[in-house]
């Protein structure tokens, strides 16, 4: 016999059984075996491909007070985690205090205490906030791994830039959400830590550059630095380089080399940025994943040696 075909929103990724019923679906067509029951009440279709909240959004549709919150809300709005997070891909899920606990299969349960504006929706899924996911990961990350999270999650980049970006919160609303939860799991942390985040910072290798150059003494780089081109008049041109973090008064550009800088495109394009920071009287610094490693990481050295090179300190 032939199966009735789903409708598109249920055959895309999860649903709920409560989703079938509202779609009109009957409970029979919920149990052939071109479905997959992932949890109670919940289904997958057998070849879905689904990924982020396609994924998820049957968890919240369970019924209208589950939310995601923690890694699971930070996985969508792909702010970085570490340690055992970044392996444990359990569903955080959680109801307002008051409410039972979410108990079931590969799932997580919390209750929080939430303001209405700490729930927000996410292509179907509702979740917390950026601001408020950021302040619950305080209780789970130590506090470079919450600065690289907050970073995520402030990251903008100007028109100006190759891949423009908008930031899905602020500095400020990071600071007024920690002022809203003064009792919260972690709030100490999050006040230091919320003091440390800056706009800019694209992964958390850069936010690791940043906080050991501080906190060995050396000056604080800027982020979202523009280079442009001088045109005949010595004025401003056009944007020509974009690096990761910059010392401007003395023309250093320090560039974070990732695992993607291996292609051969890529390996080609950062050639061309290099003879551009020469040609326009910059001192390149490309720092590595290595460089950052041990008691003695060799990115204080070259960052060190390039201030030096260029006058620094001020004598």
């Amino acid at each position: 016999m032939r199966r009735a075909p789903l409708p598109l929103h249920l055959a895309t990724g999860s649903f709920s059984l409560r989703a079938v019923d509202k779609a009109g679906v009957t409970r029979t067509r919920t149990a052939a075996s071109d479905l997959v029951t992932v949890s109670r009440g919940i289904r997958v279709p057998v070849r879905s491909a689904a990924a982020g909240p396609a994924a998820l959004r049957a968890y919240t549709d369970l019924d209208d007070d589950c939310i995601l919150t923690l890694a699971s809300a930070a996985r969508l709005w792909r702010a970085p985690l570490s340690g055992r997070l970044e392996v444990d891909w359990r569903i955080h899920l959680a109801r307002p205090r008051g409410r039972s606990t979410p108990r079931r299969a590969n799932v997580v349960g919390h209750q929080l205490s939430l303001l209405p504006d700490e729930v927000v929706e996410l292509d179907g899924v509702r979740l917390t906030s950026p601001a408020r996911t950021w302040l619950d990961l305080a209780s789970v990350l130590d506090i470079d791994d919450l600065v690289a999270a907050g970073d995520s999650l402030v990251c903008a980049h100007g028109p100006e830039f190759p891949v423009p970006r908008a930031a899905l919160c602020g500095i400020e609303d990071l600071r007024e959400m920690v002022a809203r939860h003064p009792g919260s799991r972690g709030v100490r942390k999050a006040r230091a830590a919320v003091e440390l985040v800056r706009v800019g910072a694209d992964s958390p290798p850069e936010t690791r550059l940043r906080l050991l150059l501080v906190r060995s003494g050396l000056p604080e780089p800027v982020l979202n630095h523009v280079v442009r081109e001088e045109d005949q008049w010595g004025g401003n041109g056009a944007a020509v380089l974009w690096p990761d973090a910059a010392y401007p008064r003395r023309r250093i550009a320090l560039q974070y080399e990732g695992v993607h800088h291996n292609g051969e495109d890529q390996y080609l394009r950062d050639i061309r940025r290099a003879d551009t920071a020469l040609r326009l009287g910059w001192l390149e610094v490309r720092v590595s994943r290595l460089d950052l490693e041990g008691g003695h990481p060799a990115a204080l050295r070259k960052v060190r040696s390039a201030l030096e090179s260029r006058g620094w300190p001020a004598s």
